[in-house]
């Protein structure tokens, strides 16, 4: 039989649904995910990554990555078209809060990120006196999937398998998978611990059914998931939503071939890895032109804020399916070593300084904890175990927080390419990230967001 029209892609959506349906029967079945609070996507991903490697079902992985690298784009366009929505509380503590609570969580990812860079760095330059002679960006790739998770070791990957550094991309998405683990078995039992000792500000608290099983209960008031700013006697609102990321995506699309005939050819093939970057820099700007065309009441934060998630649930099922398992046996060492190291000292560093914040110390640990070891999604879950119904302001200070640390990430993100771009040596590129790490650390210190303990 000849079927008329390619299947292919949507079979692969196909998959991924069934693979996602799967992590949410089984976060709902099986206690030991509730309890770690391990996200259907995750789960879903690691049953799509055995059968993949199994050999049960033969799909490539480069369709896989190909998949998450469009999802990774689409997620950063919406979350630059979302407008703000105003937290609730007094305006002044409101104030405060919108500029002190993100402005430390963007800090310590400054710190973070450079840490886990100059650690993977340094392995690398140790490696060799044991045999193991890797890639000299290699262990950059556990600062990329453990602080801004699989999407960007996916896209920056791909990117040095084009200067010759082989399977980046897997090696990149290994990395981001074994942070989700540091965000879950440590973040979780971290939470609870400091629940038990009395450092929540909430007291005691217990969570929910419906968190635990991640299934709202029938009958149950459910939360909406947005608002019809279109009438639907004319377009659906959800695709008129849809839409906009769609405009956006083709413009940015435009504008990197328009770019590429200026550039030197290098330069314009490493601008496609970077696609989710100048997409969410076009969002901005189709959002400012809205705003001036007083139309910005078209777009819906809700719904946006559903097409994020909904790119990230499937973004991450796709990359951990992606998961080549061979080719991580054959790097299996390095990986463990550099993704050990990095989790404890991130752990570490990340209570050292939480401990001596001014205020919810337990519930902003939390949420950059499960930031910088996973991804934003990570850090709300754990701070819904110490606040169940987002009564602090930590919620919402990780979500500011991306606005202040985008360029400090942007920059970081030049530097790790440093190797490849500019031929800068290894050792250099570590050197330079160590400072980088001890001035956002006295600016820490300088703007009084690192204080005396207070547990």
């Amino acid at each position: 039989m000849e079927i008329p029209f390619s299947f292919k892609p949507l079979l692969l959506f196909g998959f991924l649904s069934i693979m996602l349906l799967t992590g949410v029967l089984l976060r709902a079945r099986v206690s030991l995910l509730q309890r770690f609070l391990f996200p259907s996507c995750l789960i879903g991903g690691f049953v799509g990554m055995i059968l993949v490697n199994s050999g049960l079902i033969k799909i490539p992985a480069s369709d896989f990555e190909t998949f998450a690298y469009h999802l990774f784009n689409i997620s950063f366009i919406s979350i630059g078209l979302t407008r703000g929505s105003e937290p609730e509380g007094d305006s002044s503590r409101r104030g405060r809060s919108m500029i002190k609570g993100p402005a430390w969580m963007a800090l310590v990812e400054g710190v973070t990120f450079p840490l886990q860079a100059v650690v993977g760095g340094l392995l690398i330059l140790l490696f060799p006196v044991f045999g193991i002679r890797l890639f000299p960006t290699f262990g950059f790739l556990s600062a990329l999937g453990f602080n801004e998770g699989p999407g960007q070791a996916l896209s920056v990957g791909k990117v040095w398998e084009g200067f010759g550094f082989e399977h980046a991309a897997t090696i990149g998405l290994s990395f981001a998978t074994i942070g989700f683990f540091f965000a879950f078995f440590v973040g979780v039992p971290l939470v609870n611990w400091g629940i038990r000792k009395g450092y929540s500000s909430q007291g005691p608290v217990t969570l929910p059914e419906d968190l635990m099983k991640g299934i709202v209960k029938k009958g149950r008031k459910a939360e909406p998931a947005g608002e019809l700013r279109m009438h639907s006697g004319n377009i659906e609102s959800l695709a008129f939503q849809t839409a906009l990321v769609g405009l956006v995506y083709v413009l940015t699309y435009a504008a990197l071939i328009l770019l590429g005939k200026v550039l030197p050819a290098d330069a314009a093939n490493i601008s496609w890895g970077f696609f989710f970057f100048f997409g969410l820099a076009v969002a901005l700007i189709i959002r400012w032109l809205i705003g001036k065309l007083g139309m910005d009441h078209m777009i819906d934060p809700g719904i946006q804020r559903r097409i994020t998630g909904w790119s990230v649930d499937f973004l991450i099922v796709s990359t951990v399916a992606a998961i080549q398992l061979m080719i991580v046996g054959r790097f299996l060492v390095p990986i463990m070593v550099i993704s050990f190291v990095n989790g404890i000292l991130t752990t570490v560093v990340v209570v050292y300084l939480g401990r001596r914040l001014w205020s919810y110390n337990l519930e902003r640990i939390a949420a950059i904890y499960g930031t910088v070891t996973g991804t934003v999604s990570c850090g709300l879950l754990l701070v819904r175990i110490a606040d169940p119904e987002f009564k602090t302001p930590a919620a919402v200070e990780v979500g500011v927080m991306n606005v202040f640390a985008l360029p400090v990430i942007a920059g970081y993100l030049v530097l790790l390419n440093a190797p490849v771009w500019w031929d800068w040596s290894l050792g250099f590129t570590v050197l330079v990230l160590c400072g980088i790490m001890a001035m956002v650390l006295a600016a820490l210190r300088i703007s009084r967001l690192w204080g005396s303990p207070r547990f």
